[in-house]
């Protein structure tokens, strides 16, 4: 059978929505079912758009309780998929608006990534290329920069943890979700620390930022705007802290055995 692509949506003020009816065709055409876990705030306000998205049987929407926060839509379009699709099923977990610029900006890559993805049986991480970092404003690359840079210098393999495109066969996500603890964005970097010796990375350039193509703006001009903004740099702190909370779970605490001394010569 195809891949089926599991999709967090928050889109209250309808902007994302154009793009999901413009890829509707090759979305229909790559993958068997879009399965999307719709944020309260969206179902609240974009009601007829929701409404005519659960007629077409392509779509099945997973809605979220009040007062959930984003992880939770995460996992509960996990939860669905592989419920409801065989275990050897692959499932691109991804973000809508990346996909709508990849597929519009480096299509030919992208569609040939994707095939390759779907074919792996091992769980694949797309991962931002040198290039793709290059077009983000400078507190987004610094600020995941510091988490990504700690967990190479633990693990010898530099990590997207804020990643935006995984596949996963159903068995591997089935085994996954008993172990999620997150409620926000941290069930991201926690699925790449379970799954950290089985992934298949590869490096791409349609991970290039894509808010200016999404929000129709020069990339340029909305750079130095999120760059100057000390509420997009808090934003980004704020939901980036608890990652590194999840690295500190990976490493031993000081205690009276380890504790923090000065190594004589020739000690590591």
């Amino acid at each position: 059978m195809k891949p089926v692509i599991v999709i967090p949506f928050h889109d209250p003020d309808g902007i994302l929505l154009p793009f999901l009816a413009k890829i509707e065709r090759e979305l229909k055409a790559i993958f068997e079912q879009a399965i999307l876990s719709i944020s309260p705030q969206t179902a609240q306000r974009q009601v007829d758009a929701l409404r005519r998205l659960s007629a077409d049987s392509f779509y099945q929407l997973i809605h979220n309780d009040p007062n959930t926060l984003p992880g939770e839509h995460y996992i509960n379009g996990w939860r669905y998929a592989v419920a409801h699709f065989p275990a050897d099923c692959s499932f691109h977990l991804c973000d809508l608006d990346r996909f709508a610029f990849a597929l519009d900006s480096y299509r030919a890559t992208f569609l040939d990534d994707l095939a390759w993805a779907s074919a792996q049986t091992q769980p694949v991480l797309f991962q931002r290329s040198a290039a793709a970092w290059a077009t983000h404003p400078s507190n987004y690359r610094e600020l995941e920069g510091m988490i990504n840079r700690v967990g190479e210098l633990l693990f010898g393999t530099r990590f997207d943890f804020a990643w935006s495109h995984a596949v996963l066969r159903g068995h591997h996500l089935r085994d996954l979700l008993d172990h999620l603890t997150g409620r926000d964005f941290v069930i991201l970097i926690e699925m790449v620390l379970l799954l950290r010796e089985q992934l298949l990375l590869r490096a791409v350039d349609w991970l290039a930022w894509e808010d200016p193509y999404i929000l129709g703006v020069s990339a340029e001009t909305l750079r130095h705007q999120r760059e100057n903004s000390q509420t997009e740099t808090e934003k980004r702190i704020r939901g980036l802290l608890p990652f590194f909370n999840a690295l500190h779970a990976t490493v031993e605490p000081l205690s009276p055995e380890r504790t923090w001394s000065r190594p004589t010569f020739g000690q590591a």
